[in-house]
């Protein structure tokens, strides 16, 4: 089988050495010839997974046209940013013959649509899954134990995709609530910049554990509003994609929330980053999607207060903790 991975950044060249070591055909595409010229020589992405190696066999290239020819499966790992452009380059082939796969956790600006709408809407009536969950790229790459959740309209794409992907350190379910796994995967990301706000503050455990348990209870929330089942919050893409996100020390959401509780605007931030942080953006979307639906989002709305209104951290802590008493179970 050919598969090809369009993106280059960790998850994407992971994915490439996981499926590669199955005994898949890869070709790993990157939108810079330059860069891709030097992963092909060195044979490490010391920018996105330092201290991984590429194997030889893997093709790296930055010819969409040669990515995309006679493959069986296409892999989409390009951030929600620059998704649509690439679309838009991606239709002028024959690809309908190709299963699609999104592992893209965004959600698009302005339009505030999930990636498989973005997808579907560029590309047309096409055969689409998504693959989600906890699963930071540099672990899985190492070999440690991961599970995931694929999701696609059509059971038969789901299994196929299943059977494609799973190993004996990455497990695969399936699940049938397209809505929920991308909701769960995108807006886990803007908590995951609460709890490293907190972290940043100097903060502990207990901060955490209420971002992280209040965070879902809004993720909840809005997704059961665009149609999601409310199970698939409790599940690997909604909880366990949200805990890892928001504890682990490779997350760069996270990470970025850790800057601005540190001080740092958000703009000196950016600059100074190789990777595309998710959440930056699915904040705004998040915050616009709760007025839409009319959905109450307090932590969403104080992490977009923080970023893009110049809100001071302490503040949006105060604001937080101040709001009307409320009982737990009838607000969830």
């Amino acid at each position: 089988m050919n598969i090809s991975i369009l993106g280059d950044g960790g998850w994407g060249t992971t994915l490439a050495i996981l499926l590669f070591n199955k005994g898949y055909h890869l070709t790993l595409w990157s939108a810079f010839k330059d860069y891709a010229q030097y992963l092909d020589k060195k044979r490490e992405n010391k920018k996105f997974l330092p201290g991984i190696k590429i194997p030889k066999r893997i093709e790296i290239t930055s010819d969409l046209e040669k990515s995309l020819s006679n493959k069986e499966i296409i892999i989409l790992a390009i951030p929600s940013i620059y998704l649509r452009n690439i679309l838009k380059e991606v239709k002028k082939y024959n690809i309908h013959s190709s299963i699609f796969v999104s592992v893209i956790k965004g959600i698009e600006q302005k339009t505030l649509l999930r990636m498989s709408e973005v997808i579907k809407e560029e590309l047309g009536k096409i055969k689409l899954g998504v693959l989600s969950g906890p699963t930071i790229a540099y672990e899985v790459a190492r070999g440690i134990p991961t599970t995931c959740v694929v999701a696609s309209q059509d059971k038969k794409i789901s299994k196929i995709l299943q059977d494609i992907f799973i190993t004996e350190r990455f497990r695969i379910y399936t699940n049938e609530d397209v809505i929920g796994v991308e909701l769960g995967g995108s807006l886990k990301n803007v908590i995951a910049i609460a709890c490293g706000i907190s972290d940043g503050l100097g903060f502990g455990t207990n901060t955490k554990a209420a971002l992280l348990t209040r965070g879902l209870v809004e993720i909840s929330r809005l997704g059961q509003a665009m149609g999601a089942n409310p199970k698939t919050f409790w599940g690997i893409s909604g909880l366990g994609d949200l805990a890892t996100t928001c504890m682990s020390p490779f997350s760069r959401n996270r990470s970025v929330g850790e800057e601005i509780g540190r001080g740092k605007k958000l703009k000196e931030i950016i600059k100074k980053m190789d990777m595309v942080a998710e959440g930056i953006f699915t904040t705004e979307s998040a915050y616009q999607l709760s007025l839409k639906y009319k959905i109450e989002m307090p932590i969403t709305k104080e992490v977009y207060l923080v970023l893009y209104k110049d809100k001071p951290a302490l503040k949006a802590v105060k604001d937080l903790m101040s709001r009307k008493r409320k009982d737990e179970i009838s607000d969830s």
